[in-house]
């Protein structure tokens, strides 16, 4: 265990307080001017955030625009951070994305979503390692375990029995499905703008279906469906398979549940709430599970704004 050298060469510290993470974030400056971000976590978590470390180096030797790593270690000689892991990483110097994104043109927004759906395939040419557990099992496992939660916490969504017979009749949807690493948090919320480039930020590191990334699409759709349209014509270069949408239903009807729990377990009413209009919103999309494809997708805007451009 290394502590961070370069500490020695910081001149100022600044707290981020935006975001959920467990985290302690900060925007660190060195006497030369260099920003970075760091990522003070508990001693407890020093192998998962090494694993983390080491999975972005081979993340951003893939060109993706995001925090680059460049120090880990413990933060031993640094009494404001002693004891804990840290993790130094580039500094974006951009604009949170779902912030800007209104503020932008229809073409705008649709053509940043082709940039994330572009990345997120990148992301996801990573494989699985070769000892991971079969995908079908280890989601069925724990969507079982995320049901029993939802029934225990004390909150409930209208229809969410019909939701659970959903995901019953088609967990075969899922048998063989391929495993790839994914960034594990995927929405507009872990995006920054900078330079006319998407950033991606803040990865929550798993392996699974790919697929499973685009369950976080609901927050982009809350911004901008320019956005999440050309995110899903991004990643599929304009080639959406229907059994994408398919197995979208199912991963965000899995989803209700975790994240219900989640909601609840932040203490945080507007947490909760927002949950909760989500849930009827993507219950909405696809008329309560019998349409195949989610209202908000906008299937002729790409070829309208190829019209324009050759006006």
């Amino acid at each position: 265990m290394k502590d961070i050298k370069l500490f020695d060469t910081l001149t100022k510290i600044e707290q981020i307080t935006k975001g959920w993470s467990s985290d302690k974030k900060y925007c660190v400056e060195t006497a030369d001017g260099q920003r970075m971000l760091l990522r003070v976590s508990d001693i407890s978590e020093y192998d998962r955030k090494k694993a983390a470390h080491e999975m972005m180096e081979r993340v951003a030797a893939l060109g993706i625009p995001m925090c680059v790593p460049i120090e880990f270690g413990i933060c031993d000689d640094n009494a404001l951070f002693q004891g804990g892991v840290c993790s130094l990483q580039s500094w974006i110097d951009g604009e949170d994305l779902e912030d800007i994104l209104p503020l932008m043109s229809e073409a705008e927004q649709y053509d940043l979503g082709v940039q994330a759906g572009e990345i997120a395939r990148k992301i996801h040419t990573i494989p699985a390692p070769s000892t991971q557990e079969e995908w079908a099992a280890r989601f069925n496992r724990k969507t079982d375990y995320k049901i029993e939660k939802y029934r225990e916490c004390g909150i409930r969504f209208e229809g969410d029995d019909a939701v659970i017979r959903y995901i019953e009749q088609n967990r075969g949807l899922i048998d063989g499905r391929p495993q790839s690493f994914q960034h594990g948090d995927y929405h507009v919320g872990n995006m920054m703008y900078a330079g006319s480039t998407v950033h991606i930020i803040d990865f929550d590191f798993d392996y699974g279906d790919p697929w499973q990334d685009f369950e976080s699409i609901r927050w982009a759709v809350d911004r901008s469906v320019y956005f999440a349209t050309g995110m899903v014509r991004g990643y599929f270069n304009n080639k959406v398979p229907e059994e994408f949408w398919a197995l979208l239903k199912l991963y965000l009807a899995e989803g209700f549940f975790h994240n219900i729990v989640w909601s609840v377990n932040t203490g945080v009413q507007a947490s909760i709430d927002t949950t909760l209009r989500q849930i009827r919103d993507v219950q909405n999309w696809f008329d309560g599970f019998k349409n195949t494809i989610p209202t908000w997708y906008m299937k002729d805007f790409y070829i309208n704004s190829l019209e324009d451009d050759n006006e």
